[in-house]
């Protein structure tokens, strides 16, 4: 069965979890899990900055791509601090319907 695009970070956030204790001779993902989370950190800002001048050169294909990438090492970077997606959703569930302009007032405060 092909995957779908739906509920692909989902999918993706799972087999990053599961691979958190898998062997890293064997998985790339465990092994950069393994290397720790400064690591991670410094790959996922790799992988940001490649897609930043993706998208200022405006090769959509390449940015997609390059999104893909960075998406990829952010869920990994989060795994590595035990972040999962759930929590930057319920995050970003409590923002919505709040003004930008108020929610960075309020933290000024």
């Amino acid at each position: 069965m092909t995957p779908t695009a739906a509920g692909a970070l989902d999918r993706l956030a799972a087999t990053i979890a599961a691979r958190k204790g898998a062997d890293p001779e064997t998985s790339w993902t465990a092994r950069l899990l393994a290397k720790g989370p400064e690591k991670c950190a410094q790959k996922f800002g790799e992988e940001a900055v490649e897609a930043i001048v993706e998208a200022v050169r405006g090769d959509r294909a390449a940015l997609v791509s390059e999104a893909a990438d960075a998406l990829f090492h952010l869920l990994v970077m989060l795994a590595a601090r035990d972040v999962t997606l759930a929590d930057v959703e319920a995050e970003l569930a409590r923002r919505e319907g709040t003004s930008g302009l108020a929610e960075k007032a309020a933290r000024k405060k």
